[in-house]
């Protein structure tokens, strides 16, 4: 058998399905036209319809189509998890559009440079406190030409704080920027290989990278996961309630939660952050079947003190990834619940697939599960990409697949370099079992993963690097029991400078950095390891650490 894993798959599931490619744009008004009236989001209890959706969805893009940012414009969005998101990042894209996602957890310094880097001149954010000032910024130093501001209340008051718009003729409401919009005679003619989306993820050195996710590679991630779930659709046949907390602007929830959902017609959940209880109300009173999230969530769920004693049987589908899931946490909640944790790997340059578990199949602790359908992945030796290394050997995972980028906006030497032919070598070290089973060893890139979330030590040290009394500095990843990983810097101070508390660092980078960002802990050294040329090493200076009994992980993924 060429992958042996697929006698694993479910039943009637084979690694060779067809994998259907197409647009964004199309598939919600396929979704619109199937599902009409029934509702595709709930947010703070109310209903949107598929119709209603798509109503929207065209209102935002003949106003952006007006407004000129249609074919070759980036349209950046800078949204937390509320209807403008959906709204906003179809709308673009049905006018021919990409979108650039930025995230509200990054700081000043990341988000400046994916505006410059994506060219994206015009910004939909919100008026919410968190949001508002520090898209206000970005236009003050020039980074943009537009601001568009949605309201809040719009989708029903919460109390959230919110921030007046100044008097700005480049700050406009959403709804003045929509006001009159009709359709154009035809929609702007989108195809399946145009970049519908730059989604900023890190590398080893340098600033993030936009990876070009085309409408096609999407589209398929949605298919490969349509593929491997639906004899377990078949036998349900039920609208699925599913429940999101995950950022919509990070591929994870846009893949696996938004794009999929509304091509099968299931009902999303919509909630602005993540509460505990907020989450258990959503599975014990309203029911919901399926909830994907990350590792820090079900370690809050897992925590809960009753949780043997909550009602979560309407849930059928309960997954994990983003990061690794630590195995004792999946003991806890199979002992307490009686459901697996079920989770896969994969990445944002892979539109989120890569790997998954089957529901029957053999128990393989700290596995990141099966190549998916359509999906090709080996191990290559470290020291040369083209060697394949046995069943058992540890080497880098290679991938391809139609889900997978062909590469980084305005970077040519970085997409060189990511390839073998077209094969995408992902960073991560791991090996293949007999059964085809992948496991993750390490991560040949610094990345930090905390949280779910990808924190890059460069930026980190940048930002420390203009504290007056910091001579040099590297920043590592040390063991988090909350959020897997956290960010830990070694300072070597200035010889007239004094040290500083763990707590002056974090307020003097507060604002510089995303909150997941700023290190969690702090050391003063005399002397920072070196390599041979004379650069400072991490991988010296994590040799030298104390040595900690490795965290056994059940699964993970990145992105």
């Amino acid at each position: 058998m060429t992958h042996p894993g697929e006698q694993f798959y479910p039943q009637g599931v084979h690694w060779d399905d067809a994998i259907a490619r197409g647009t964004l744009p199309d598939l919600l008004s396929e979704a619109a036209a199937a599902y009409g009236a029934r509702p595709a989001i709930e947010f703070r209890d109310r209903p949107i319809s598929y119709t209603e959706l798509e109503a929207l969805v065209e209102t935002a893009a003949s106003a952006f189509l007006r407004a000129g940012y249609g074919r070759n414009h980036s349209v950046a969005l800078f949204l937390g998890n509320s209807p403008d998101h959906p709204v906003n990042f179809f709308g673009a894209l049905k006018a021919g559009a990409r979108i650039v996602h930025l995230s509200p957890l990054d700081g000043e310094i990341a988000l400046s440079h994916k505006l410059s880097d994506s060219g994206a001149r015009v910004l939909v954010t919100s008026n919410l406190s968190a949001l508002l000032p520090t898209a206000l910024k970005f236009l003050d130093k020039g980074l943009l030409d537009r601001l568009i501001v949605c309201e809040d209340d719009h989708w029903g008051k919460v109390g959230t704080p919110q921030t007046p718009l100044p008097d700005n003729p480049a700050v406009i409401t959403y709804k003045q920027f929509v006001d009159g919009a009709t359709k154009p005679a035809q929609w702007p003619v989108i195809s399946a290989d145009d970049v519908a989306l730059l989604q900023y993820t890190g590398g080893t050195t340098g600033l993030p990278k936009g990876a070009m996710l085309s409408h096609g590679n999407l589209t398929s991630a949605v298919s490969v996961y349509d593929v491997w779930g639906k004899p377990a659709r078949a036998e349900r046949d039920a609208i699925e309630r599913v429940i999101c907390v995950l950022p919509l602007f990070h591929i994870f929830a846009l893949t696996v939660v938004l794009l999929s959902s509304i091509r099968r017609g299931n009902l999303i959940s919509l909630h602005q952050r993540f509460d505990v209880e907020a989450v258990m109300r959503d599975i014990e009173v309203k029911r919901a079947t399926a909830f994907p999230g990350v590792p820090t969530m079900w370690i809050a769920i897992a925590a809960l003190p009753d949780l043997d004693k909550r009602d979560l049987s309407s849930l059928v589908s309960c997954g994990s990834g983003g990061a690794p899931l630590p195995v004792e946490v999946a003991k806890i909640f199979e002992r307490k619940v009686g459901m697996k944790l079920k989770s896969g790997w994969g990445m944002t340059e892979t539109c989120s697939p890569g790997t998954g578990h089957p529901k029957e199949g053999p128990d393989k602790p700290g596995s990141i599960g099966l190549m998916l359908p359509g999906i090709e992945m080996d191990v290559v030796s470290l020291e040369d990409p083209k060697q394949l290394m046995p069943v058992g050997e540890v080497g880098e995972i290679r991938i391809r697949g139609p889900n997978v980028t062909k590469g980084y906006w305005n970077r040519p030497k970085e997409t060189a370099e990511a390839f073998v032919g077209d094969r995408f070598l992902t960073g991560d070290i791991g090996y293949m079992d007999a059964d085809g089973y992948f496991y993750l060893v390490d991560r040949k890139k610094d990345m930090i993963i905390s949280g779910g979330f990808n924190v890059y030590p460069q930026m980190i040290e940048q930002a420390i690097y203009t504290h007056p009394g910091v001579q040099e500095v590297i920043v590592i990843g040390i063991p988090d029991d909350y959020r897997g990983e956290t960010a830990k810097a070694f300072i070597k101070l200035r010889a007239d400078a004094r040290p500083f508390t763990l707590d002056e660092l974090k307020a003097f980078l507060t604002g510089k950095l995303g909150k997941h960002e700023i290190p969690a802990a702090l050391d003063f050294v005399e002397e920072l390891p070196r390599t041979s040329v004379g650069k400072l090493s991490r991988h010296e200076l994590r040799q030298q650490q104390p040595s900690q009994p490795k965290q056994q992980v059940a699964s993970g993924g990145r992105s």
